[in-house]
Parts: C-alpha cells; structure tokens; sequence
C-alpha cells in the first residue's frame, strides 16, 4: 500500500516516521520544506500536492493543527478532494470536530472513497516509538483494510464506531487530561506552599490514588523546569473547545469544563498562545512567588519501552 502524510509537525513527524522505519513506502508533503527533505533522505517521496498524493496513494494520512487546516487541504483548488476515487481513503489523525470530520468525510464517500478518523492518544513521546494509542471510526471493513498501517503507528488500536466517533473520544480524553494537568499543577504549588519536599510529594502522588498518566508524565517536566511536553497553551484550548462544542451540540450544561476554557484564556493572556501547556501552573507560582522545581526530574518525556506490534483493543463486554 502507498500511502501519503500531510502534516509532519510534533505528531505527524513522529507518525510518519515511525511508518517510515517500518519499511512502509510513504510520500510526504509540509508547508515546511526542511521537514519534508528530512524525510526524504531518509528514503520518502516528496509529494507535490495534495491532490498529486492522493492520485498516486492509495491512502491519504493528514495530521494538521486545526479543524481549518485540514479543510484547506481537503477543499483547495489542488486539495484530496479533487483526485479523490473509488477505494481511495483519507485519514484523518489531527484532533478536530466531530462535525467537521463528518462533513469532509461525506464529501469523500461521495467520490467513491472511504473516510477514517483516527486520532491518537498518549502523548509525543510514545508516538516516537510507535507506542501511542489510536482511536479509529469507520466501518469495520475499512478498518480492517487499514488496521495494519494504524498498529505500526500505534501499539493499541481502538474501533470506536462509525466516523466521528473517535473524534468525540479523542476529544474526551484531552478534557481529562487538562483536568489533571490543572488539578496537578494545584496539588503542586500547595505541597511547596504547605512546606512539603517537591520530590517526595511527587512520589506520593504517583504511589496513591490521586495519580494519573498526566502526573507521571508532565508534573515531571514541571519539576524539571523546562515545562516542554511538544504541546502549547493554544493547542489546549482547541482541544477544550471541541470537547465543549460535543456537550453543547449534546445539551449538557457542564461546569469545569468552562472553567477551564478560561484558565487558559488567562494563560494565554498572560504568556502568549505558544507557550508550552504545562506552564499553566505559572499562575500559581506568579501569585504565589513559589518556585515549583525539583531535581532529578528530566527535561523531556522519553519512552524508555521497546517498539512492539500493535494490536486492536476490544472493549470490555463486547466479542
């Protein structure tokens, strides 16, 4: 199979890099040039287009920033859409509207082609090394026809239904791991600020049932200072919003989610929309003067697991 990727940012770089180590025959295509000739002396093509790669493709992986950008490449005048054919399929891997991925995705069907949200969760460190999670919806047979590019991506597969499914999945478990990231950084800056050691209530957190993936991950960094999990404030707040947009579009009135939309409004007020996500907790050490540092913490998430096949997950009570 010959497949395209468009898109070889924080994620996308590390996804289609990890198709390429696998020996998958891979065009790629950036509005960044250097990525691309990164990939091709590696042993890539370069496409020329969108349009151009799906034509000679026979799957088309985009992995963008924003719901936006992906309708850019999908619409414009040279976009997928234009040479989309029958058993074509485009695969969406950005985090985006559940809405919008229908909308695109009826638009390729229509052509002939099949259409696959497929997000991936887990954090950039794990897509390094193609252990990251990823959520799939499609139809089953679709799935089956690209199961096996998404277990080299990924190490657990998950169908989660028809297409946008994955995208209010995916956009569900951001919302968490906000929550955790904020309610982390709190947890944090009261330990220092009630006169707790930093590396010992780190270790409390993470023995106990207040822990989560994002404590054992990012509260790291934190500690460290560098603060740099490759995910900014701006990021976040897209994220959040999708989520709200799902409750919204579903008439259900919740309460922290709105709070936290506009914790990172404050925080992107306060130190500009690319600031990496985890200096959210500098509202706190700014109102408290605290310094919320430890040694012995690294400055970057590694996966420090072995590279393994993947495999699809099957839900609790289902066959």
């Amino acid at each position: 199979m010959k497949i395209g990727f468009i898109g070889l940012g924080n994620v996308g770089g590390k996804l289609s890099g990890s198709l390429l180590r696998n020996g998958m025959d891979i065009m790629v295509h950036d509005l960044n040039a250097d990525l691309v000739s990164s990939f091709v002396e590696r042993g890539a093509k370069a496409g020329e287009s969108p349009a151009a790669m799906m034509q000679a493709c026979d799957a088309v992986i985009t992995c963008l920033p924003s719901p936006a950008a992906s309708a850019a490449v999908m619409e414009a005048d040279d976009g997928l859409l234009r040479t989309m054919d029958d058993g074509k399929i485009w695969m969406e891997m950005s985090t985006t509207d559940e809405a919008e991925v229908k909308r695109l995705g009826a638009m390729v069907m229509a052509a002939g082609g099949a259409a696959v949200d497929c997000p991936v969760s887990g954090g950039c460190h794990r897509a390094d090394t193609g252990n990251i999670s990823i959520f799939a919806g499609c139809d089953r047979d679709t799935f089956e026809r690209i199961l096996p590019l998404l277990t080299t991506m990924g190490r657990r597969v998950l169908h989660t239904g028809d297409l946008g499914s994955a995208s209010v999945l995916k956009v569900l478990t951001n919302y968490l791991a906000t929550a955790n990231l904020i309610t982390c950084s709190e947890a944090l800056v009261v330990a220092k600020a009630a006169g707790m050691d930093l590396n010992t209530a780190y270790e409390a957190m993470k023995i106990s049932s207040g822990t989560s993936f994002v404590h054992e991950t990012e509260s790291q960094v934190i500690l460290n200072g560098s603060r740099d999990i490759s995910f900014t404030m701006d990021l976040v707040l897209k994220d959040i919003g999708l989520f709200q947009d799902v409750a919204d579009r579903a008439d259900v009135p919740l309460e922290m989610n709105p709070l936290m939309i506009d914790i990172f409004k404050d925080g992107i007020e306060r130190y500009g929309s690319r600031e990496l996500s985890p200096n959210i907790i500098r509202r706190l050490e700014d109102a408290t003067g605290l310094d919320i540092r430890a040694p012995g913490f690294p400055s970057v998430m590694t996966d420090d697991e072995a590279e393994e096949p993947g495999y699809e997950v099957i839900p609790t009570g289902k066959s």
